[in-house]
């Protein structure tokens, strides 16, 4: 029984040479034994070739990798323009978010000063500061809120503390001298409150007067800072907004050191600024 299962189970493997994909070529005679007589089996089968396999997909190709520049790209144009644009307003009104710089550098929501009615006691109840905040407000230009000008959070220390400074002394009268005797005084002329908004800068340690100015600094506008000047008269465009005395286009018509829009022109002014600014 046993070898009978062994010729059934070579007749089934012959029957799948034919499927193999491996060739048994030249096999050496094998016996099949039945009632006691040897059945002599020669076997010679060549299984059927494989399949080619496939060639496998390429690759996609990588993307090039952008080049960055080796240097940063250098500002050619000043940032903060001396004269209003064509069709721009000389209207100053601005309506964006404020914030107010503390003490330490802490810069919060600017919140303007309210005053209540008297309390019993005669108390006045509001917030009180001993001088004008320091306001700031995003981007590069600078803006005018509630009379005083804030100063743009891209712009250099030197010229925040240029427009802090001039803020102090903005609303006083215009007089003639005023700011040259020393920079603390009543009233100020143009040259005099040129002097003093440079001096809270930084950038002055003395009052000049316009014709002094003629020769200070460098010559031509400056990036954040222009200083405006002839003989007769001086003021000062910082990031956008205008310094000045004289009321010469400007709406509001006020005298004194006070800040107002840009000139449509400045002709017969020498134009100067501050080494770096």
């Amino acid at each position: 029984m046993r070898l009978r299962h062994v010729g059934t189970v070579g007749s089934v493997l012959l029957a799948l040479g034919a499927l193999a994909p491996v060739a048994f070529a030249d096999s050496a005679p094998g016996s099949s034994t039945a009632g006691g007589a040897t059945a002599p089996v020669n076997i010679s089968v060549t299984g059927a070739t494989g399949a080619t396999g496939a060639t496998g997909a390429s690759g996609a190709a990588g993307s090039t990798a952008t080049t960055m520049p080796s240097q940063p790209a250098v500002i050619t144009e000043p940032l903060a323009p001396i004269v209003l644009a064509k069709g721009e307003s000389d209207v100053l009104s601005y309506d964006g978010p404020v914030f107010v710089q503390e003490p330490g550098g802490v810069i919060e929501p600017y919140v303007p000063p309210t005053t209540v009615a008297s309390v019993s006691g005669g108390t006045v109840a509001g917030v009180l500061s001993a001088g004008p905040p320091h306001l700031v407000v995003p981007g590069m230009r600078a803006e005018v809120v509630n009379g005083i000008a804030a100063a743009p959070e891209e712009a250099p220390a030197a010229v925040k503390h240029i427009i802090w400074a001039a803020n102090a002394i903005v609303g006083r009268p215009y007089v003639y001298g005023g700011g040259h005797a020393s920079f603390i005084s009543e009233g100020y002329d143009c040259s005099g409150t040129v002097s003093f908004a440079l001096h809270g800068g930084h950038l002055l340690k003395r009052p000049l007067d316009s014709s002094q100015f003629m020769t200070w600094g460098r010559s031509g506008q400056g990036q954040w800072v222009t200083i405006l000047t002839n003989p007769g008269h001086a003021y000062l465009d910082v990031a956008g907004l205008r310094l000045d005395t004289s009321a010469a286009d400007d709406p509001t018509n006020e005298q004194g050191p006070r800040w107002r829009p840009l000139r449509p022109a400045n002709d017969g002014f020498m134009v100067r600024h501050p080494a770096g600014l």
